[in-house]
């Protein structure tokens, strides 16, 4: 049987939560499985559910008219996803999709603001892990246009560790289950730009690519390596 309480408290949005709300926002989730591939929700579509990953991967995408698909995030377990539970009645930005084979804890949109009412303590953290994802938008945006392009795809891969290393040290390896495809279209380049800047990432013994993931062997040594390509 689905622990589904010990998958929100992995989850860093619910951390300020006390054990006795954790058990309320429990009763209340949805579990949902996902296979490789499929939608889990569209752009535009309308409700304010959050999700939480208890297996598996979640991309964040955008797709054009031409049916071109741009990767903005990938997820990992232990993850949440789904930013509009903080603006209801607006549009969902972008698509969700299972990236690889992955169960989601739902919980409606409505019962997790309730959740938060009673228990204000969950704000500062909400407000912080929302902030953070923000900055983290703004210095994607910094990087495309002033950085070069081992600096960009080094800063991506950085953002996807620490997405992914939830309650990890900074120097623990991560695997990132993506491609070189992947990558190029995160960052609008060629799959064989992006085959250059790997291989000189991985000469450096910072990233470890393989079959379907790359290994970012410690985060805070890429960050520092990155810093001194400022």
């Amino acid at each position: 049987m689905t622990n589904i309480k010990a998958i929100l408290a992995c989850c860093p949005l619910f951390q300020a939560f006390p054990d006795n709300a954790l058990e309320d926002a429990a009763a209340m989730v949805r579990m949902r499985h996902f296979r490789a591939g499929e939608p889990i929700y569209s752009k535009a579509a309308m409700q304010s559910t959050l999700s939480v990953i208890a297996k598996g991967t979640v991309r964040i995408s955008s797709v054009n008219a031409a049916g071109r698909e741009a990767i903005l995030v990938i997820f990992g377990s232990g993850s949440w996803f789904g930013d509009t539970v903080f603006s209801p009645g607006t549009p969902r930005v972008f698509g969700a999709t299972a990236h690889e084979s992955a169960a989601v804890a739902e919980l409606p949109g409505e019962s997790f603001r309730a959740l938060m009412a009673r228990y204000p303590e969950s704000y500062p953290v909400a407000l912080d892990l929302v902030s953070r994802r923000l900055w983290s938008a703004m210095a994607i945006i910094e990087e495309d246009a002033l950085r070069g392009i081992e600096a960009r795809v080094g800063r991506r891969l950085l953002f996807l560790a620490q997405m992914h290393s939830t309650g990890a040290k900074a120097t623990d390896p991560v695997t990132l289950r993506l491609t070189r495809e992947h990558i190029a279209s995160m960052m609008g380049m060629t799959r064989q730009g992006v085959h250059k800047v790997l291989k000189h990432l991985e000469a450096t013994g910072l990233i470890v690519p393989g079959y379907g993931r790359l290994v970012v062997t410690s985060p805070a040594g890429l960050d520092t390596y990155l810093q001194g390509l400022d």
